[in-house]
């Protein structure tokens, strides 16, 4: 088990200015990778994340409890699959396409629960939920049903709590300890 990525965005206009009916919508879902296997910068994590990292509806993003939102590699096929055949469009998502901050390899949601710790580097972390996608999964993806592809799928990724604030590169191993079950 590795992280693979660490990906940040900044908020902005989900459809862009000149859509008439959501110029307002705003997200920072668009994330970007800035520490990869090949150029393992270091990035600064703190309580609220990874330091340059936005959040454009606080009411249901970020925060001490979705601090760090993960997501494994190995979905990844799924989604380019599942997103070329709806729409009529080669995809090929790269890492931070689905709104992660970690993309990491060797873990799956079916083997991660709430409260669980995760040693990643040098820092800690608490799993505190899993992902509930909304509307702009949907419109990020270009598909109706992809919110709803996520759920079903059980593909969802987690959020994590920081419990251990430091600094990380891509690259570092993963280590979990079950929480109380």
């Amino acid at each position: 088990m590795r992280l693979l990525s660490i990906s940040l965005g900044k908020a902005g206009p989900l459809f862009g200015l000149n859509h008439p009916d959501y110029s307002s919508v705003a997200s920072a879902i668009h994330k970007k990778p800035v520490s990869t296997l090949s150029q393992a910068s270091p990035v600064e994590i703190k309580p609220l994340g990874v330091v340059g990292d936005e959040q454009a509806d606080l009411s249901v993003h970020g925060g001490l409890e979705k601090a760090i939102y993960v997501y494994p590699m190995e979905h990844y096929a799924f989604w380019n699959e599942l997103l070329t055949r709806e729409t009529k469009q080669v995809v090929n998502l790269q890492h931070g396409s689905v709104g992660e901050n970690f993309t990491i390899e060797g873990l799956l949601e079916d083997e991660v629960f709430v409260g669980d710790k995760m040693s990643i580097g040098d820092l800690e972390f608490t799993v505190a939920k899993l992902r509930e996608p909304c509307f702009k999964f949907n419109a990020t993806m270009k598909y109706k049903g992809a919110a709803k592809a996520m759920l079903q799928s059980g593909k969802s990724g987690w959020y994590l709590r920081v419990t251990k604030p430091g600094t990380l590169t891509a690259g570092v191993p993963i280590t979990i300890t079950p929480g109380q079950r």
